[in-house]
């Protein structure tokens, strides 16, 4: 029977969800570096692998997120075939509570792990806001001192020093949930009001905004609510301007003395029991950062940090960069938060009925590296091929891979072109590539026993300073030709320089 060659065949339209992207190349080298350096801070801490699985059993996760404007508070979820409900991890603390609680009896205590994985977040994306990225964790299950939360605190500025920070390209912001609860009930509100849970997390995202907002921001937000630059309005809080007051005296408190901070926020919440605990916490911590020598440049006690997850009880942390970068718009701005974390002393117990304490931080794999290559101006962890070897003739490839083969046992990283183009598209492939030297034998180089070396990042220096085609020709412009006795010598010397 013939085909109806009128009926068209479907053909799927190559396209990617929103909020999600392939990552490959020197990015996904640059996170795999990152994901290497800090495992090796972790484990010289003596925390402990472990890779926990990409689903949850849905109510096991909980629902903690701040995103209350989407399906299912912002995870993705599908029903199993016993129709039991599955979810996409939102993130790695949920789903070590599980496994603590699963595995409680065999586990050494305090039980003290690092993971890193993807995450899933069913949100509204956008530039930069992806629903599936990359975190790095550690976490210490068992110990309720706040000694487990200084050394939390203590191995982030740890983490940052071993990506290259220095002192002021980065600090730990520390605060207390606590002292925030007491905050307001000393306002007036109450854990048994009506709608509490919903105008509490409205309040704490006005808060977290003050570095960006300033405090006119955050008082429009804790009042009527703010219209922003592009006419979008969002809701207020609706407290009064005596509720307010206190709240925008806290977030303005300055950060840069750890003594003056608690001092001054113990003006405000000292009263209250859960104000004087958290701000209790919060002394404990600052003491062991003083004795071991970390002044507030590397961590500081911060009253505007909030977090937005909701399982936090007791200290919470963030990961701030100082230095600058371009938003959008080209306007110079911090680049913000690169991870975070706390305590969250209740997780474990939705499980096992008794409270189990545990703290941990949190660090944005694919944000870190980012900013990195944003700082230094290069592309971090780039590990392609310095060498390119190119064919001249198609019959020479047996002896071009044994020439590859020596440089790889020299530790000399290198490729032969695999293509059938000819030596300008070669060259063109070269570059792409990001390689430093490409390699020719051709016929008069076999005749010579030689092998031409083309340094291709030379070749681009110099060509933008030539210009004519004569100073081109009379330049040594970035090519030699080296004895091939003495290749792997003079390739380790250029790549050594």
């Amino acid at each position: 029977m013939a085909k109806d060659k009128s009926k068209k065949q479907f053909r799927p339209k190559p396209r990617l969800p929103r909020g999600f992207r392939d990552i490959g190349g020197a990015e996904l080298e640059r996170q795999q570096q990152m994901i290497t350096t800090l495992a090796a801070v972790y484990r010289l801490h003596g925390f402990m692998p472990l890779d926990s699985a990409a689903f949850e059993y849905a109510d096991a996760l909980g629902k903690f997120l701040p995103d209350d404007d989407r399906p299912n508070e912002g995870v993705f979820s599908l029903q199993d075939d016993d129709e039991q409900w599955l979810s996409l991890r939102y993130d790695l603390t949920a789903p070590l509570a599980r496994y603590v609680a699963e595995h409680y009896d065999s586990l050494p205590k305090p039980f003290r792990r690092y993971q890193w994985g993807h995450v899933w977040r069913n949100e509204k994306s956008g530039p930069g806001r992806y629903r599936q990225f990359l975190q790095m964790d550690a976490d210490t299950v068992g110990a309720a001192n706040m000694a487990a939360d200084a050394e939390i605190c203590m191995l982030a500025v740890r983490c940052m020093e071993a990506v290259g920070l220095s002192k002021g390209a980065y600090q730990i912001r520390v605060n207390n949930r606590k002292i925030m609860d007491g905050l307001l009930q000393v306002i007036g509100l109450s854990p048994d009001d009506e709608n509490y849970e919903q105008r509490r997390l409205t309040i704490l995202r006005a808060m977290d905004k003050y570095d960006r907002l300033g405090a006119a921001g955050v008082e429009a937000l804790l009042g009527a609510g703010r219209k922003d630059e592009s006419g979008d309005f969002t809701k207020g809080a609706e407290l009064t301007d005596a509720q307010i007051a206190p709240i925008a005296r806290l977030v303005a408190i300055p950060d840069d003395d750890r003594t003056a901070t608690l001092a001054a926020m113990a003006e405000l919440v000292g009263g209250n029991e859960s104000g004087k605990n958290g701000l209790a916490e919060l002394a404990e911590m600052d003491e062991l950062f003083t004795g071991l020598g970390f002044g507030a440049e590397q961590i500081c006690i911060a009253p505007p940090v909030v977090r937005g997850l909701g399982y936090y009880t007791g200290p919470i942390f963030e990961i701030e960069l100082g230095f600058e970068v371009e938003d959008e718009n080209g306007k110079a701005v911090p680049f913000g938060s690169v991870g975070g974390g706390g305590r969250y002393d209740d997780l474990i117990k939705r499980f096992k009925g008794v409270e189990v304490p545990a703290t941990g931080i949190s660090i944005g794999i694919s944000r870190l590296a980012a900013a990195l290559e944003l700082r230094d101006g290069a592309k971090m962890g780039a590990n392609s091929p310095p060498v390119i070897v190119l064919v001249m003739d198609k019959q020479d490839r047996p002896d071009l891979l044994e020439l590859v083969q020596t440089l790889q046992k020299e530790g000399i990283a290198a490729e032969m072109y695999m293509g059938d183009s000819a030596m300008k598209a070669q060259l063109r492939y070269a570059d792409n590539r990001g390689a430093w030297l490409a390699l020719i034998i051709g016929e008069d180089e076999r005749k010579a026993n030689v092998i031409t070396i083309k340094d291709l990042r030379l070749g681009q220096e110099k060509a933008a300073t030539i210009q004519d085609n004569k100073e081109w020709r009379a330049s040594a412009h970035a090519q030699q030709q080296i004895p091939r006795a003495d290749i792997v010598g003079r390739i380790k010397e250029i790549l050594g320089s």
